[in-house]
């Protein structure tokens, strides 16, 4: 079936049912821990049908075929990758035998196991490849449909949905994983989840895994407030934990998991079933209970509140880790205009050099100046648009979570930014001119963007007012044609020079007022109002509170213009719009113990906002203070043996770069950075200590609070390695860390494949200085126990990411005390608990890399 299809029988307006777990139930029958379940299930057919059928039995109106681990990348673990379409097809012939015409049959996609660069080594093409390989096979073995779960990347969801889009028009169903904070692994929260995948043509989203129904309400509710399609809840059966005889169970039974679930429904999920722990008990009893329940009740969230669908005039804009919501009459937004080389000489030369310091300033800097979208323009002579976009886009992803607006007029450099982007992005612009409509608005559909509309025509800009609204008219119908809303488009007013027309800011203010009046969101350019006449400022800012008036969405435009931004603060808050009052005021925070001074100045002079006191939220005393403390650390050179003490101001200034480039995991500077601080007469043993010890602890502690998430983590953890290589042949051998630090081994279990957790812990225990064995993914028992021996490890860390896997760490204690293995272990991953930890006798449990650290530090008594 297809996405309509989908909706015309799995519509919010009753509760259907999903099937419970697949994986727990077949380690029940004897699927051996690290075994291809795929292969073992079509060993053991008899075992796979009667578990369906007693799924189809019990009530559920749809059921996943065992294809979980089907893709190519993941077979080639076993050497079975030249067999996927056999082992595919045969495990849906299963689902479908079993099914009968009772239930629907899910083709089943999950995670490669190999992460998308540039945390790991697999490109976002090859991804698409190999999720479009296997869902053709799913498609031609005869699924009604697609889902895609237990996910926790949302690029990943998005290369499964593409690839869906590029074979097949089947119906996709999408749930992710999050964890105990509301976000996925990589930092995305529920309600960005859930735009995204609808945008990109999901026919239903939600959650599975992780945790039991009593602990998702919540994330259901944020993608039902945000959402229309079906909401799909599929929680564990509670919590994991150990039995007398070794094995796992979870520790909600069936009638308390049916109970719990009433809450899931009430916050928007109408598509529920069970994962981990779940049978056929489970789902018979969520069919007798709920099989006629009144939806019409309402909806509630957890908290009480009374909760509503999406509301269709809302519109979305987001990046992987956070969204922008507006209607209408919504406070006013800037889009920043900085990453844009159109005049900027430097830029151009950075560009053309490929250096990207200077795009990534802007970043930060119009992000603190309180943009809400950021504009990435390069179209300029000597380079290559495409790759530059594309190299751009990997430098600055981790850098910001603000909603990024793609600006050019190249096709092919626009679909690899959208293609590529993690988000809802933003198409800046599409016209009427040279067919671009007609190419560029599949792009738009394709990968569920918004774009802003430019009304010019196929003869050039608008003879008069009345023909730019036509071609509003015009190019917003050729977007509804194809699918498009009117909640996907943002008008441009076009801003003529008013030098030359006298009537130009009175046509664009009719147009913004036209556009508000027929439902349309609406952006201008501010700059071009004043071309040609002194004092430009003043005029920007006129017309801007002006247009605001009139109902302007938002404005390109550079955040540091001061007088320009806080007048449009104001508007708002003159106009009483929602929290206007709220963000005025913090946004003049920035002024606490600063005296402004703005003023006019006779004509031929800038006009300028004088500051006396210091910068922003600092005293000079405070300054000061930072400058004499800190370059103290680093007088003494060790590079050049002369003895003479570092300039101080280059040494602070060195210091302050490579914390920087730590915090903002620059690899692309860290190591000339580096090598520069020791030129420049910074000791090694206080750069490593007092500068990337410091940072790295910051950037753990920010993402400890959720402002920083795990690419930014990674990003930042990889710089500093890079920085340590550097500094490592210039410390004393003696006191380079990995002489004096304990061994730890660390490795992920035996029959689980995934290790970015894994990875990410060893890069920032190595980063601390200790000596650490990495023995990968898929570990023996009898290995990691042994290796700890040989090695005289203090530490054994142990890593799982799945609940058939994770009793093998129950397996590595229980060799570790036979053996007399003295060294502690500690266990993690994303299914893992702390009470899961002390059941199975490990000494201590990480929630993350950085948690890790302090664990390992406290368990070895190490300041």
């Amino acid at each position: 079936m297809n996405r309509e299809e989908f909706l015309k029988v799995f519509d919010n307006n009753k509760i259907f049912f999903l099937d419970g777990a697949t994986g727990t139930n077949l380690m029940k029958e004897g699927l051996p821990a690290g075994a291809c379940t795929e292969e073992w299930i079509l060993e053991h057919t008899d075992v796979i049908k009667k578990l369906q059928k007693s799924y189809v039995d019990a009530g559920s109106d749809i059921i996943y075929a065992p294809t979980f681990t089907g893709n190519r990348i993941k077979l080639d673990n076993f050497g079975l990758s030249d067999r996927k379409r056999e082992i595919n097809t045969e495990l849906v012939k299963l689902a479908k035998e079993s099914a009968g015409s009772n239930a629907y049959v899910a083709g089943d996609v999950t995670m490669t196991g190999r992460q998308l660069k540039p945390m790991g080594d697999l490109d976002f093409e090859e991804l698409i490849t190999v999720y479009k390989e296997q869902i053709q096979i799913l498609e031609e073995a005869g699924c009604d449909l697609i889902v895609v779960e237990t996910m926790m990347s949302l690029q990943e969801c998005r290369a499964a949905l593409i690839a869906a889009k590029e074979v097949s028009d089947i119906a996709v169903m999408v749930t992710l994983t999050f964890e105990q904070d509301g976000r996925t692994l990589f930092g995305t929260d529920a309600k960005t989840a859930a735009i995204v995948m609808e945008s990109l043509g999901a026919c239903a989203v939600g959650a599975n895994c992780s945790t039991g129904p009593d602990k998702m309400a919540d994330i259901i509710a944020d993608m039902a407030s945000v959402t229309n399609i079906p909401i799909i809840a599929k929680p564990n059966a509670g919590l994991p934990v150990v039995n007398e005889d070794g094995t796992t169970s979870y520790d909600m039974p069936c009638e308390i998991f049916a109970g719990e679930m009433e809450k899931l429904i009430r916050s928007g999920a109408t598509i529920i079933g069970g994962c981990c722990g779940t049978d056929a008990d489970y789902i018979k009893a969520l069919h007798d209970k709920y099989l006629e329940y009144d939806v019409s009740k309402g909806l509630v969230y957890p908290n009480g509140e009374v909760l509503t669908r999406k509301n269709e005039d809302m519109r979305f804009l987001t990046s992987e880790r956070m969204t922008v919501a507006f209607l209408l009459d919504d406070p006013f937004m800037i889009v920043g205009e900085r990453i844009n080389p159109t005049g900027k000489k430097k830029l151009q030369a950075e560009l053309r050099e490929g250096k990207l310091d200077m795009v990534c300033d802007f970043v930060s800097k119009q992000e603190e100046d309180g943009a809400s979208i950021l504009d990435v323009n390069v179209g300029m002579s000597g380079i290559d648009e495409c790759s530059m976009m594309s190299d751009i886009l990997d430098e600055i992803l981790p850098l910001t979570s603000l909603p990024l607006c793609i600006d050019t007029s190249d096709e092919k450099t626009m679909e690899m930014a959208l293609r590529k982007y993690p988000g809802r992005a933003l198409i800046n612009s599409i016209s009427l001119e040279k067919d671009k409509a007609e190419r560029f608005l599949p792009i738009a559909k394709k990968y569920g963007a918004m774009f802003i509309l430019l009304p010019v025509g196929p003869k050039g800009l608008p003879d008069s007012l009345e023909e730019k609204h036509l071609f509003i008219r015009q190019l917003s119908d050729k977007a509804y044609e194809m699918g498009l809303k009117r909640t996907d488009i943002i008008v441009d007013g076009l801003v003529a020079t008013i030098g030359a027309n006298k009537n130009a800011a009175l046509e664009t203010l009719e147009t913004i007022k036209y556009c508000k009046d027929n439902g349309f969101a609406t952006i201008c350019g501010l700059s071009n109002i004043s071309f040609g006449l002194p004092q430009r400022a003043f005029v920007n800012t006129a017309f801007l509170t002006m247009a605001i008036a009139n109902g302007l969405t938002m404005a390109i435009c550079n955040p540091s213009q001061e007088l320009l931004v806080n007048s449009a603060f104001a508007s708002d808050l003159l106009r009483n719009k929602e929290e206007a009052d709220l963000r005025y005021i913090e946004r003049m925070s920035r002024y606490d113990g600063m005296n402004v001074q703005v003023s006019c100045v006779p004509k031929g002079q800038k006009l300028v906002a004088a500051y006396s006191g210091s910068t922003l939220g600092t005293t000079k005393e405070a300054e000061n203070d930072k400058k004499s403390n800190s370059s103290e650390r680093c007088k003494e050179s060790s590079s050049s043996g002369n003895g003479n003490a570092a300039d101080e101001s280059s040494v602070e200034f060195m210091m302050s770069k490579i914390k920087t480039d730590v915090m903002k995991g620059s690899k692309r500077t860290i190591e000339k950075d580096t090598l520069d601080a020791i030129e420049k007469g910074c000791d090694p043993k206080s750069l490593l200590n007092d500068v990337l010890m410091l940072a790295i602890n910051e950037v753990g502690d920010l993402f400890d609070k959720g402002k920083y998430f795990l690419p930014q983590l990674i990003a930042s953890a990889e710089t500093m390695k890079m920085s340590i290589a550097k500094l490592e042949p210039l410390l004393n051998e003696g006191e380079n860390g990995n002489d004096n630090k304990e061994t730890i081994v660390i490795a992920t279990v035996h029959g689980d494949i995934h290790d970015i957790g894994k990875n990410l812990v060893a890069l920032m225990l190595k980063n601390h200085g200790f000596n650490v064995i990495d023995l990968g993914k898929d570990v023996p028992s009898e290995k990691i126990v042994d290796t700890a021996i040989s090695e005289n490890a203090a530490i054994i860390a142990l890593s799982a990411l799945m609940t058939t896997t994770m009793q093998e760490m129950k397996t590595v204690v229980k060799l570790a005390k036979e053996k007399n293995c003295k060294a502690k272990i500690v266990i993690g991953g994303a299914v893992v608990t702390e009470d899961y930890a002390w059941e199975i006798g490990a000494d201590g449990y990480s929630s993350d890399a950085a948690n890790c650290v302090r664990i390992v530090k406290n368990i070895l008594a190490i300041e």
